[in-house]
């Protein structure tokens, strides 16, 4: 195909695609110019921000979320709700009710935990995990993430833009934006920082820092099935996990705190309240 004819299919496929509804508007900066031949973009913390709010509101749309009355949301609230602003970091979180072992945080303070990780870890555990992956966040490895999803997910759109706002989007490509966000592997350098992250957060927190090693140790074990994107992840291209865990456990060494872990009681059920009622005075006639 002649180079002409190449930037006359992209221009064509662009105009199309400009008709679309549902834009977000990211600000003065440009973060288009993603085909062959055009300049790179930039992208700022608040462009980040604002893009992965959108992809989550659509990853919440396509999840069942967990209610405020579901067991699992009640866990999470009661172990991680006074953490809603870590590090100078906003958080929201949610619970995806699905079998998978998982859990993410995005740059715009998002963190989703999967019922199926909660199922295995006990609270210590999940805060090590949720610890690490807000170590990602205020690392702005999340950035970077969602920097390299856009691009993917506008590649496969053949949509590029130089405009101060952001390529319009429809709700089909905020998923594929969600997808290739979780797809995304981080460095291992970036992966090492979260681990260290973790462990000051449970130290800072005064929780048990050997759950650090004991979540690594548990999502080792993990194989197949559901939990095997979540393992290829944050593991296979990364540290080995056993590597990761003897790490964790040299921290608590050094620092004098290690003690072999045992996993706590695990309980994502609803505790039933119970409800008193009063008799009811019959007055008797005179």
């Amino acid at each position: 195909m002649k180079i002409k004819s190449f930037f006359a299919i992209v221009l064509l496929v662009f105009l199309n695609f400009s008709k679309v509804n549902a834009q977000i508007n990211l600000g003065d900066k440009a973060l288009g110019a993603l085909q062959t031949g055009i300049a790179g973009f930039t992208f700022s913390n608040e462009d980040a921000a604002k893009l992965s709010k959108e992809a989550v509101r659509k990853m919440d749309s396509t999840n069942v979320v967990a209610g405020p009355k579901d067991g699992y949301t009640l866990r999470l609230n009661r172990i991680f709700g006074k953490h809603a602003t870590e590090n100078g970091l906003t958080l929201n979180y949610k619970v995806y009710l699905t079998k998978d072992v998982n859990a993410f945080a995005t740059a715009d303070g998002s963190v989703r935990v999967y019922s199926g990780l909660m199922d295995i870890m006990d609270d210590n555990q999940l805060l090590a995990v949720i610890g690490h992956e807000i170590g990602h966040v205020a690392n702005e490895d999340t950035k970077d993430a969602m920097k390299a999803a856009y691009k993917k997910a506008a590649l496969i759109g053949a949509v590029s833009s130089q405009s101060d706002k952001i390529a319009k989007l429809t709700d089909s490509q905020l998923g594929q934006i969600g997808n290739a966000m979780l797809d995304s592997k981080h460095s291992r350098k970036q992966e090492s920082e979260a681990d260290l992250f973790s462990y000051d957060f449970m130290k800072k927190h005064g929780y048990d820092v050997n759950a650090v090693e004991s979540a690594f140790n548990l999502l080792a074990t993990q194989s197949g099935g559901t939990s095997a994107d979540f393992l290829t992840q944050m593991m296979s291209s990364h540290p080995d996990p056993k590597e990761r865990a003897e790490k964790a456990k040299a921290r608590a060494e050094k620092d004098g705190l290690y003690k072999a872990y045992v996993q706590k009681a695990i309980n994502n059920k609803a505790v039933a309240t119970k409800t008193t009622t009063k008799k009811k005075v019959v007055k008797k006639k005179k």
